[in-house]
Protein backbone atom coordinates (compact mmCIF):
# COMPACT_ATOMS: atom_id res chain seq x y z
CA UNK A 1 0.00 0.00 0.00
CA UNK A 2 1.43 3.53 -1.07
CA UNK A 3 2.32 5.33 1.94
CA UNK A 4 0.17 8.08 3.45
CA UNK A 5 1.29 11.58 2.46
CA UNK A 6 1.99 14.16 5.90
CA UNK A 7 2.00 17.84 4.98
CA UNK A 8 3.66 19.96 7.78
CA UNK A 9 3.52 23.45 7.48
CA UNK A 10 4.87 26.53 8.69
CA UNK A 11 5.16 29.61 8.15
CA UNK A 12 9.33 29.73 8.58
CA UNK A 13 12.05 28.03 9.86
CA UNK A 14 13.18 30.46 12.24
CA UNK A 15 14.66 29.66 15.80
CA UNK A 16 11.72 29.81 17.62
CA UNK A 17 9.78 27.22 19.49
CA UNK A 18 7.21 25.96 17.42
CA UNK A 19 9.82 26.06 13.89
CA UNK A 20 11.93 23.56 16.16
CA UNK A 21 8.88 21.54 17.13
CA UNK A 22 8.32 21.09 13.34
CA UNK A 23 11.81 21.03 12.54
CA UNK A 24 12.04 17.91 14.97
CA UNK A 25 9.16 16.31 13.69
CA UNK A 26 9.91 16.36 10.17
CA UNK A 27 12.98 14.65 11.06
CA UNK A 28 11.56 11.98 13.86
CA UNK A 29 8.37 11.21 11.87
CA UNK A 30 9.03 7.77 9.86
CA UNK A 31 9.46 8.24 6.86
CA UNK A 32 9.06 4.28 5.76
CA UNK A 33 5.64 5.03 7.61
CA UNK A 34 4.56 8.35 5.92
CA UNK A 35 5.42 10.42 2.45
CA UNK A 36 6.74 13.36 4.39
CA UNK A 37 6.73 16.96 2.98
CA UNK A 38 7.76 20.25 4.72
CA UNK A 39 5.82 23.48 3.18
CA UNK A 40 7.64 26.71 3.98
CA UNK A 41 5.06 29.59 3.88
CA UNK A 42 6.93 33.03 3.58
CA UNK A 43 9.83 33.62 1.56
CA UNK A 44 12.34 35.07 4.56
CA UNK A 45 13.31 31.81 5.83
CA UNK A 46 16.15 29.97 7.06
CA UNK A 47 17.11 27.13 4.90
CA UNK A 48 15.96 23.40 5.21
CA UNK A 49 19.44 22.46 4.95
CA UNK A 50 19.50 19.80 8.25
CA UNK A 51 16.23 18.02 7.45
CA UNK A 52 16.48 13.95 5.99
CA UNK A 53 16.54 13.46 2.21
CA UNK A 54 13.51 11.80 2.55
CA UNK A 55 11.31 14.96 3.40
CA UNK A 56 10.46 17.22 0.69
CA UNK A 57 10.18 20.41 0.95
CA UNK A 58 8.07 23.29 -0.59
CA UNK A 59 8.97 26.47 0.06
CA UNK A 60 6.33 28.86 -0.95
CA UNK A 61 8.01 32.17 -0.69
CA UNK A 62 4.69 34.44 0.17
CA UNK A 63 5.60 37.63 1.30
CA UNK A 64 2.85 36.79 4.16
CA UNK A 65 0.91 33.74 5.37
CA UNK A 66 -1.95 35.72 4.20
CA UNK A 67 -1.18 35.71 0.89
CA UNK A 68 0.07 32.15 0.53
CA UNK A 69 -3.60 31.18 -0.20
CA UNK A 70 -3.67 30.61 -3.97
CA UNK A 71 -0.12 28.92 -3.53
CA UNK A 72 -1.03 26.36 -0.52
CA UNK A 73 -4.11 25.73 -2.20
CA UNK A 74 -2.13 24.86 -5.22
CA UNK A 75 0.39 22.52 -3.31
CA UNK A 76 -2.36 20.70 -1.19
CA UNK A 77 -4.42 20.14 -4.66
CA UNK A 78 -1.12 18.36 -6.02
CA UNK A 79 -0.25 16.32 -3.36
CA UNK A 80 -3.44 15.21 -1.95
CA UNK A 81 -2.06 14.35 1.64
CA UNK A 82 -3.89 12.23 4.09
CA UNK A 83 -3.02 14.36 6.69
CA UNK A 84 -2.07 18.33 6.91
CA UNK A 85 -0.35 19.63 10.39
CA UNK A 86 -0.06 23.56 10.54
CA UNK A 87 1.43 25.46 13.44
CA UNK A 88 0.85 29.18 14.02
CA UNK A 89 -2.83 30.43 14.17
CA UNK A 90 -3.06 32.77 11.65
CA UNK A 91 -1.17 29.64 8.94
CA UNK A 92 -3.68 27.71 10.94
CA UNK A 93 -6.48 30.40 9.82
CA UNK A 94 -5.57 30.03 6.56
CA UNK A 95 -5.53 26.73 6.53
CA UNK A 96 -9.35 26.18 7.66
CA UNK A 97 -10.32 28.85 5.92
CA UNK A 98 -9.27 26.72 2.65
CA UNK A 99 -10.23 22.90 4.04
CA UNK A 100 -13.51 23.35 1.79
CA UNK A 101 -11.33 23.29 -1.52
CA UNK A 102 -9.27 20.44 -0.18
CA UNK A 103 -9.81 17.14 -1.43
CA UNK A 104 -12.83 15.39 1.16
CA UNK A 105 -9.91 12.75 1.95
CA UNK A 106 -7.53 15.42 3.67
CA UNK A 107 -7.49 15.60 7.02
CA UNK A 108 -6.59 19.07 9.66
CA UNK A 109 -4.83 19.15 12.38
CA UNK A 110 -3.96 22.65 13.73
CA UNK A 111 -1.41 22.99 16.58
CA UNK A 112 -1.98 25.80 19.47
CA UNK A 113 0.89 27.39 20.46
CA UNK A 114 -0.11 29.30 23.47
CA UNK A 115 -2.75 30.13 25.82
CA UNK A 116 -5.68 31.58 23.99
CA UNK A 117 -7.40 33.58 26.72
CA UNK A 118 -4.15 35.22 27.74
CA UNK A 119 -2.82 35.73 24.39
CA UNK A 120 -6.16 37.69 23.13
CA UNK A 121 -6.35 39.46 26.45
CA UNK A 122 -2.48 40.99 26.40
CA UNK A 123 -0.58 40.57 22.73
CA UNK A 124 -2.90 43.23 20.85
CA UNK A 125 -4.48 40.89 18.04
CA UNK A 126 -6.82 42.34 16.06
CA UNK A 127 -10.80 42.39 17.85
CA UNK A 128 -11.56 40.07 14.56
CA UNK A 129 -9.12 37.48 16.18
CA UNK A 130 -11.53 35.63 18.85
CA UNK A 131 -14.58 35.56 16.41
CA UNK A 132 -12.24 34.17 13.77
CA UNK A 133 -11.32 31.60 16.64
CA UNK A 134 -14.84 30.56 17.13
CA UNK A 135 -15.21 30.15 13.41
CA UNK A 136 -12.81 27.99 12.27
CA UNK A 137 -10.82 25.85 14.82
CA UNK A 138 -13.90 23.92 15.46
CA UNK A 139 -14.22 22.48 11.71
CA UNK A 140 -10.29 21.04 12.31
CA UNK A 141 -10.22 17.24 13.00
CA UNK A 142 -8.22 17.44 15.82
CA UNK A 143 -6.20 20.65 17.96
CA UNK A 144 -3.00 19.73 18.88
CA UNK A 145 -2.42 21.44 22.53
CA UNK A 146 0.86 21.26 24.73
CA UNK A 147 -0.57 20.76 28.12
CA UNK A 148 -3.66 19.92 29.73
CA UNK A 149 -4.40 23.62 30.74
CA UNK A 150 -3.52 24.71 27.63
CA UNK A 151 -6.59 22.71 26.71
CA UNK A 152 -8.73 23.67 29.04
CA UNK A 153 -8.82 26.65 28.37
CA UNK A 154 -9.20 26.39 24.34
CA UNK A 155 -12.33 24.53 25.02
CA UNK A 156 -13.56 27.09 28.00
CA UNK A 157 -12.77 30.23 25.36
CA UNK A 158 -14.16 28.70 22.12
CA UNK A 159 -17.02 26.13 23.44
CA UNK A 160 -15.03 23.23 21.99
CA UNK A 161 -15.79 19.51 22.77
CA UNK A 162 -13.43 17.85 24.45
CA UNK A 163 -13.45 15.01 22.11
CA UNK A 164 -11.91 17.72 19.71
CA UNK A 165 -8.78 18.57 21.49
CA UNK A 166 -5.53 16.77 22.27
CA UNK A 167 -3.03 17.38 24.29
CA UNK A 168 0.61 16.14 22.62
CA UNK A 169 4.31 16.69 24.04
CA UNK A 170 6.28 19.01 22.59
CA UNK A 171 9.31 16.35 21.10
CA UNK A 172 12.64 17.36 22.61
CA UNK A 173 16.10 15.57 21.55
CA UNK A 174 17.15 15.28 25.10
CA UNK A 175 20.46 13.21 23.94
CA UNK A 176 21.24 16.20 21.36
CA UNK A 177 20.95 18.84 23.94
CA UNK A 178 23.08 17.23 26.61
CA UNK A 179 25.90 16.03 24.33
CA UNK A 180 25.81 19.72 22.88
CA UNK A 181 26.00 20.66 26.50
CA UNK A 182 28.72 18.56 27.47
CA UNK A 183 31.22 18.86 24.48
CA UNK A 184 30.94 22.82 23.90
CA UNK A 185 33.21 25.18 25.94
CA UNK A 186 32.52 27.59 29.02
CA UNK A 187 32.37 30.94 26.79
CA UNK A 188 31.04 33.27 30.24
CA UNK A 189 32.99 36.37 30.85
CA UNK A 190 33.75 36.84 34.55
CA UNK A 191 33.11 34.69 37.91
CA UNK A 192 30.01 34.11 38.28
CA UNK A 193 26.68 33.88 38.63
CA UNK A 194 25.25 33.91 35.18
CA UNK A 195 21.94 33.96 34.23
CA UNK A 196 21.12 32.97 30.99
CA UNK A 197 17.55 33.99 28.75
CA UNK A 198 16.71 32.57 25.71
CA UNK A 199 13.81 33.82 23.85
CA UNK A 200 12.20 36.39 21.25
CA UNK A 201 12.66 39.82 21.55
CA UNK A 202 8.95 40.90 22.14
CA UNK A 203 6.94 42.45 24.94
CA UNK A 204 5.61 39.01 25.59
CA UNK A 205 8.96 37.42 27.05
CA UNK A 206 9.20 39.80 29.68
CA UNK A 207 12.84 41.07 28.62
CA UNK A 208 12.13 44.12 30.17
CA UNK A 209 10.57 42.85 33.67
CA UNK A 210 14.29 40.61 33.43
CA UNK A 211 16.55 43.76 33.08
CA UNK A 212 14.67 45.37 36.32
CA UNK A 213 14.52 41.90 38.22
CA UNK A 214 18.77 41.96 37.22
CA UNK A 215 18.98 45.63 38.36
CA UNK A 216 18.72 44.36 42.37
CA UNK A 217 20.09 40.63 41.60
CA UNK A 218 22.91 43.25 41.35
CA UNK A 219 23.16 45.11 44.26
CA UNK A 220 23.89 41.21 46.02
CA UNK A 221 25.94 39.71 43.56
CA UNK A 222 27.84 42.67 41.96
CA UNK A 223 29.54 39.92 39.54
CA UNK A 224 26.37 38.73 37.79
CA UNK A 225 26.00 38.70 34.43
CA UNK A 226 23.09 38.36 31.96
CA UNK A 227 23.05 36.96 28.21
CA UNK A 228 19.87 37.19 26.58
CA UNK A 229 20.14 34.99 23.42
CA UNK A 230 17.32 36.52 20.93
CA UNK A 231 16.50 38.74 18.36
CA UNK A 232 13.05 40.81 17.54
CA UNK A 233 10.84 43.84 17.83
CA UNK A 234 11.80 44.81 21.18
CA UNK A 235 15.65 44.87 20.83
CA UNK A 236 16.08 48.56 20.61
CA UNK A 237 14.18 49.51 23.53
CA UNK A 238 15.02 47.35 25.37
CA UNK A 239 19.20 47.69 24.52
CA UNK A 240 17.44 51.30 25.46
CA UNK A 241 16.62 50.25 28.93
CA UNK A 242 19.48 48.61 29.76
CA UNK A 243 21.56 51.34 29.66
CA UNK A 244 18.80 53.65 31.42
CA UNK A 245 19.70 51.02 34.26
CA UNK A 246 22.77 51.31 33.87
CA UNK A 247 23.69 48.16 33.33
CA UNK A 248 25.35 47.83 30.14
CA UNK A 249 28.58 46.47 31.19
CA UNK A 250 26.79 43.16 32.86
CA UNK A 251 24.14 42.35 30.10
CA UNK A 252 24.93 40.86 26.82
CA UNK A 253 22.57 40.69 24.01
CA UNK A 254 23.69 38.12 21.86
CA UNK A 255 21.44 38.00 19.04
CA UNK A 256 19.73 34.79 17.23
CA UNK A 257 22.06 31.57 18.95
CA UNK A 258 20.80 29.10 16.38
CA UNK A 259 21.71 25.82 19.41
CA UNK A 260 21.19 27.91 22.83
CA UNK A 261 22.18 24.92 24.48
CA UNK A 262 26.19 25.66 23.96
CA UNK A 263 25.57 28.60 25.76
CA UNK A 264 24.37 25.90 28.66
CA UNK A 265 28.39 25.29 30.18
CA UNK A 266 28.86 27.78 33.00
CA UNK A 267 25.41 29.02 33.31
CA UNK A 268 24.34 29.48 36.41
CA UNK A 269 20.64 30.00 36.07
CA UNK A 270 18.04 29.40 32.98
CA UNK A 271 15.77 32.18 33.37
CA UNK A 272 12.31 32.25 31.95
CA UNK A 273 11.39 35.74 32.06
CA UNK A 274 7.53 35.41 29.81
CA UNK A 275 4.21 36.97 30.77
CA UNK A 276 2.90 34.35 28.93
CA UNK A 277 3.95 30.65 27.35
CA UNK A 278 2.34 27.92 26.15
CA UNK A 279 4.92 25.01 26.86
CA UNK A 280 8.48 27.28 26.63
CA UNK A 281 11.06 24.81 24.37
CA UNK A 282 13.90 26.90 25.65
CA UNK A 283 12.40 26.17 29.11
CA UNK A 284 12.48 22.11 28.48
CA UNK A 285 15.55 22.31 26.62
CA UNK A 286 17.63 24.19 29.82
CA UNK A 287 15.83 21.40 31.98
CA UNK A 288 17.05 18.96 29.43
CA UNK A 289 20.41 19.92 30.15
CA UNK A 290 19.92 19.68 34.30
CA UNK A 291 20.04 23.62 34.63
CA UNK A 292 18.67 25.45 37.32
CA UNK A 293 15.37 27.12 36.75
CA UNK A 294 13.89 30.09 37.63
CA UNK A 295 10.74 31.05 35.99
CA UNK A 296 7.34 33.44 35.74
CA UNK A 297 4.30 31.63 36.44
CA UNK A 298 3.85 32.46 32.63
CA UNK A 299 1.19 29.66 32.03
CA UNK A 300 -1.30 27.20 33.90
CA UNK A 301 0.89 24.81 32.42
CA UNK A 302 4.38 26.21 32.80
CA UNK A 303 2.71 26.29 37.04
CA UNK A 304 1.90 22.49 37.05
CA UNK A 305 4.73 21.25 35.28
CA UNK A 306 7.15 23.12 37.34
CA UNK A 307 5.51 24.01 41.04
CA UNK A 308 7.24 21.81 43.71
CA UNK A 309 10.70 20.51 41.49
CA UNK A 310 13.90 20.56 43.27
CA UNK A 311 16.29 23.23 41.10
CA UNK A 312 12.87 25.15 40.54
CA UNK A 313 12.32 28.59 41.72
CA UNK A 314 8.71 29.95 40.84
CA UNK A 315 8.02 33.48 40.81
CA UNK A 316 5.04 33.87 42.94
CA UNK A 317 3.11 36.64 40.47
CA UNK A 318 4.49 37.91 36.93
CA UNK A 319 6.41 41.24 37.88
CA UNK A 320 10.11 42.38 38.24
CA UNK A 321 9.54 41.97 41.90
CA UNK A 322 8.48 38.73 42.00
CA UNK A 323 11.42 37.33 39.67
CA UNK A 324 14.31 39.39 41.61
CA UNK A 325 13.38 37.60 44.38
CA UNK A 326 13.06 33.97 43.22
CA UNK A 327 16.22 34.53 41.50
CA UNK A 328 17.91 35.63 44.90
CA UNK A 329 16.36 32.94 46.31
CA UNK A 330 18.21 31.20 43.84
CA UNK A 331 21.41 32.36 43.32
CA UNK A 332 22.12 32.53 47.50
CA UNK A 333 21.28 28.47 47.56
CA UNK A 334 23.16 27.14 44.18
CA UNK A 335 26.54 25.54 44.21
CA UNK A 336 28.62 26.83 41.25
CA UNK A 337 27.88 24.60 38.73
CA UNK A 338 25.20 22.95 40.39
CA UNK A 339 22.64 20.98 37.89
CA UNK A 340 19.98 19.08 38.55
CA UNK A 341 18.16 15.94 37.00
CA UNK A 342 14.55 17.49 36.14
CA UNK A 343 12.96 14.17 36.23
CA UNK A 344 9.80 15.50 34.24
CA UNK A 345 11.89 16.12 31.07
CA UNK A 346 11.60 12.61 30.52
CA UNK A 347 7.94 12.89 29.47
CA UNK A 348 9.20 15.30 26.35
CA UNK A 349 11.83 12.67 25.24
CA UNK A 350 11.53 12.54 21.34
CA UNK A 351 11.19 8.99 20.43
CA UNK A 352 7.84 9.05 22.90
CA UNK A 353 6.45 12.38 21.85
CA UNK A 354 7.02 11.39 18.48
CA UNK A 355 5.44 8.35 18.77
CA UNK A 356 1.73 10.18 20.57
CA UNK A 357 2.25 12.68 16.29
CA UNK A 358 2.23 8.97 14.62
CA UNK A 359 -0.50 7.55 16.31
CA UNK A 360 -2.85 10.74 16.12
CA UNK A 361 -1.76 10.87 12.72
CA UNK A 362 -2.74 7.22 12.39
CA UNK A 363 -5.92 7.85 14.29
CA UNK A 364 -7.59 10.97 12.16
CA UNK A 365 -6.29 8.77 8.82
CA UNK A 366 -8.86 6.31 10.32
CA UNK A 367 -11.79 8.28 11.45
CA UNK A 368 -14.72 9.66 9.60
CA UNK A 369 -13.77 14.06 8.59
CA UNK A 370 -15.72 16.50 11.43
Amino acid sequence: MARPTVLLLIPHLGGGGAEKVFALLATGLSSQKYSLHLGIVLSATSPADDLPSEVTVHALRATRVRSAAFRLLALVRRLKPQVILSGMFHLNFLVLLLRPLFPRSTRVLVRQNGTLSTSLSQDGLPAYTRPLYRLLYRHADRILCQSPAMAADLARELALPPDLLAVLPNPLDIDSIRRTADLSSNKWPGPSPHLLAVGRLSREKGFDLLLEAFQSVQESFPAAYLLIAGAGPEEAALKAQCHQLGLDPAVHFAGRVDDPSACFPGASVFVLSSRHEGMPNALLEAAAAGLPLVAMPASDGVRNLLCGQPGVWLAATISAPALAASLLQALTALQPGERFPHPFIENFQMSSAIRAYEDLIDSSIREPRR
